[in-house]
Order: C-alpha cells, then sequence, then structure tokens
C-alpha cells in the first residue's frame, strides 16, 4: 500500500512525471490499492479470527470487485504497451498521438469496460440457483470458486466466462505482443548502441509486470477445470493478489532514474522545509 502510494505522490508532485507512461503507472498503483484492499484485510480478519464466514452479499461484492479489476488491470497493461509503441516506433508525433486527451480516454475505456464486462458474469450466476454446501474452499470468493455451488447446467455461464476472458486477457495480450514484435524490430534497427540500450530498459520493467500478471492469471483461467487442483490455485492467486502489487512498485523504480530523481527532489525539499 505504502510503495503504491508513493508512486501515485510522487506522479502528482512532480512536473517530470507528468507523462504518459507515469500517468498510465499511477493508475496501474490505484489498481493494485483497490485489489489489496479488497481481499487482504478480509483474509487477515478470518485468519486471526479463525472464522471464515462471510455474508452472501459481501461475496458476491467480493467476487464483482476482484474480477473488474482484473480485467481493468489487463487492458490498462494494453494500453501501456500501445504507449511505448508510439514512444519508441514513432517518436516525432509521440506527443501528438499521446496527448492528455488521448492518455483520459484510454484510462477511462480501461476501468470502464473493466467494471461493465463482470456485470454479464455476476448476472448470470445469480440467476442460476444455490445447492448443497455452501463452503469455498479459497481464501476469497473467486468467481470460479463460487460457481461450484450452481445447481444445474452451468456450461453457459463456463461459456461466458471464457469469451469474456479472450476480450479482456487474450486481446489486450496480442495488442502488448504485437507491440513489442514492432518495438524489437525498431530497437535492432537503431544505429546508436545507447539508444537500444535506452529502449530496451524502459520496455524491461512493463515486460515483467504482464508476464507476472498474465502468466498467473492464464495458469488460473484459460484452462481445463476438470482434475484442478485447489491447493494450487490458492498458490498461484496468492501471487497475483499479494505479491505482484507489491513488487510492481519495485520493478518499475528500481532502475528509474526520473523516479530516483523525483523521490530526491521530494524529500530534499520536505527536508528543507523542516528545517527552516
Amino acid at each position: 500500500m505504502v510503495s503504491n502510494f508513493v508512486i501515485i505522490m510522487l506522479v502528482h508532485l512532480d512536473f517530470r512525471l507528468h507523462t504518459p507512461m507515469y500517468f498510465f503507472l499511477s493508475n496501474l498503483s490505484v489498481l493494485e490499492m483497490c485489489f489489496i484492499t479488497n481481499i487482504v484485510p478480509q483474509m487477515m480478519a478470518h485468519m486471526l479470527a479463525r472464522d471464515g464466514r462471510i455474508s452472501f452479499n459481501r461475496c458476491v461484492a467480493q467476487m464483482y470487485i476482484t474480477c473488474s479489476l482484473g480485467c481493468t488491470e489487463g487492458l490498462l497493461l494494453g494500453a501501456m504497451a500501445y504507449d511505448r509503441y508510439v514512444a519508441i516506433c514513432c517518436p516525432l508525433v509521440y506527443v501528438g498521438v499521446m496527448n492528455k486527451g488521448r492518455c483520459l480516454t484510454l484510462a477511462a475505456i480501461s476501468w470502464a469496460c473493466g467494471f461493465l464486462l463482470p456485470v454479464v458474469f455476476t448476472h448470470c450466476l445469480l440467476n442460476l440457483p444455490f445447492c448443497g454446501h455452501n463452503n469455498i474452499n479459497h481464501f476469497f470468493c473467486s468467481l470460479h470458486m463460487v460457481s461450484k455451488l450452481m445447481c444445474g447446467d452451468i456450461q453457459q455461464l463456463e461459456a461466458i466466462i471464457l469469451v469474456g476472458g479472450v476480450v479482456v486477457l487474450l486481446v489486450p495480450l496480442c495488442v502488448i505482443l504485437t507491440s513489442y514484435a514492432l518495438i524489437i524490430t525498431s530497437v535492432v534497427r537503431m544505429s546508436s548502441g545507447e539508444g537500444r540500450s535506452k529502449a530496451f530498459s524502459t520496455c524491461t520493467s512493463h515486460l515483467l509486470v504482464v508476464t507476472m500478471f498474465y502468466g498467473s492469471l492464464i495458469t488460473l483461467y484459460m484452462r481445463p477445470r476438470s482434475g484442478t487442483d485447489t491447493s494450487h490455485d490458492k498458490h498461484v492467486s496468492i501471487f497475483y493478489v499479494v505479491i505482484t502489487p507489491l513488487l510492481n512498485p519495485v520493478i518499475y523504480t528500481l532502475r528509474n532514474k526520473d523516479v530516483h530523481a523525483a523521490v530526491a527532489k521530494v524529500f530534499c525539499r520536505g527536508g528543507a522545509g523542516h528545517k527552516d
């Protein structure tokens, strides 16, 4: 929570970070903070109280918010890949193409689609009858775990989930892969070794985050459910619910000179003000 909040604060305070890349990064940090607050406090309360009960309405709300945030993150990562493509492959028109209006539009579409598409999943799920036990073998209300409590034929629901997964996971992933294929082609043609190094360094962080996010979600949701090991699902879920939000700020800031300069500027200014 602290590391993601620091990124948001730095992007807001330092004018040198008022660029499309850091605008999308601050959106990603907001999303990661929402991810953490949606799942981790409830999980910790269950562990401390040794009571895993949760009301039906809270379970449905947690499921919907988790799906929405996951969809939004996939779309935001696609927008960030498009930004890197324009910056490296079309530098002369970058300022005009990735203007403030375009950035706001891409971010708004990502958030809006991310929160609208799961409405379909939730509506279809709630229209099916629940029966049998009401125990979910997981530490939060995930869509697949809740769907196991359904009675009757859930093939239609599973088909809708699969189509939704293709739209919000595979389509942005295709955009990301296409963008980076074009970026690599453009970078290889650069005559300057320094230019190649700078271009690759700006893309490495994003590729690491994409690999962690898509690797875990595809492992969970884009594979046959028959014979699924629930403990394996829990381990992978912990990775993208807790570990990924923790690592993302580190990955984006560890070798980022702009962020280092912003930290020094903000803290030095704060220290000077305190001294005065």
